[in-house]
């Protein structure tokens, strides 16, 4: 069976609400407060909730919080390829979610950032397996050098990228390396503005999501527009990754690339309508919303720029 693989960084999530965020040197009082897995931990619950075979080949820590992460991916049945590294526990990432939803993030690297060659080296993929990497990868130099010493190696496994928000601090070098070997990048609007999109697009796909709008598929010169779904949104927190999961699922299934942005597009949008970070629906409940929009009728898309 076909399997979703994921090389990047499930981490800790400490999500609290907020009336607004702080100003410098200030404070303010959460309404609410959740410590749940985050990171890659979103795209492998949306994945596997959409009916996807899903694998974490990333490392994870041996205190509470690593304790934390692996009952969670054990309840959505995503298998573990790593043993617990003995060095520390599972990281923790601060999320300020403020009252339009939008969210801020401060990261604290675990075990998650210590990625060594010899353990991915040990996570065979098929030829039909989709491999997922993480921008974040790039920003510890232990994943880093384990994943460009892995890809070249896969079987001709296709590549999901997802730059991540800080896609304008990836060394240049790692980046360029990475994308040659990338078959498919999905960012979000302000990710793309730091990559030359009409160039990457000339020999691989681009999806840049756009929230609520949707998202529009890249590649060889041609630009095919993907509507969302309006709904009314309560925490952002989470939906890029929710796409992303969904996305690859859908792909694995055999779907075209269209049909599987539409249906990561209504994916997104329910995410959005719940608190927290992994709200990704079951397919169930996504095939359900998809009919009630679309009628299931396969008209998912309509070309929009054509050059």
């Amino acid at each position: 069976m076909s399997r979703l693989i994921h090389t990047g960084q499930v981490v800790v999530d400490l999500v609290l609400t907020v009336p607004q965020l702080p100003a410098p040197g200030g404070d303010v009082l959460a309404t609410s407060t959740n410590l749940l897995p985050g990171g890659g931990f979103n795209v492998m619950a949306a994945a596997a909730r959409s009916g996807a075979d899903v694998v974490y080949a990333g490392t994870h820590g041996t205190g509470s919080f690593g304790d934390l992460v692996r009952a969670a991916l054990e309840t959505e049945g995503i298998t573990v390829a790593q043993e617990p590294t003995a060095s520390g526990d599972t990281g923790v990432v601060v999320a300020l979610v403020d009252p339009s939803g939008e969210r801020t993030f401060a990261t604290g690297t675990g075990a998650e950032g210590r990625l060594r060659v010899g353990q991915l080296a040990r996570v065979a993929a098929a030829p039909d397996d989709l491999v997922y990497i993480t921008g974040y990868s790039l920003l510890h130099a232990a994943n880093r050098e384990a994943l460009l010493r892995w890809l070249p190696d896969l079987p001709g496994s296709r590549v999901l990228f997802d730059p991540g928000p800080l896609v304008s601090e990836l060394d240049t070098q790692a980046l360029s390396t990475l994308l040659s070997k990338v078959d498919i990048v999905s960012c979000n609007a302000r990710e793309a503005e730091s990559l030359d999109v009409t160039e990457l697009a000339g020999t691989t796909t681009v999806i840049v999501r756009d929230g609520p709008a949707g998202c529009t598929i890249h590649h060889g010169g041609e630009a095919t527009r993907i509507d969302g779904f309006p709904v009314t949104g309560v925490d952002t927190n989470g939906a890029g990754d929710t796409h992303c999961g969904v996305l690859a699922a859908e792909l694995l299934r055999g779907a075209d690339l269209p049909r599987a942005a539409r249906r990561a597009n209504a994916a997104a949008a329910l995410s959005v309508t719940r608190h927290g970070p992994a709200t990704a629906p079951k397919r169930a409940e996504l095939n359900e919303f998809c009919r009630n929009i679309d009628g299931d009728t396969g008209d998912f898309y309509r070309r929009t720029d054509q050059r």
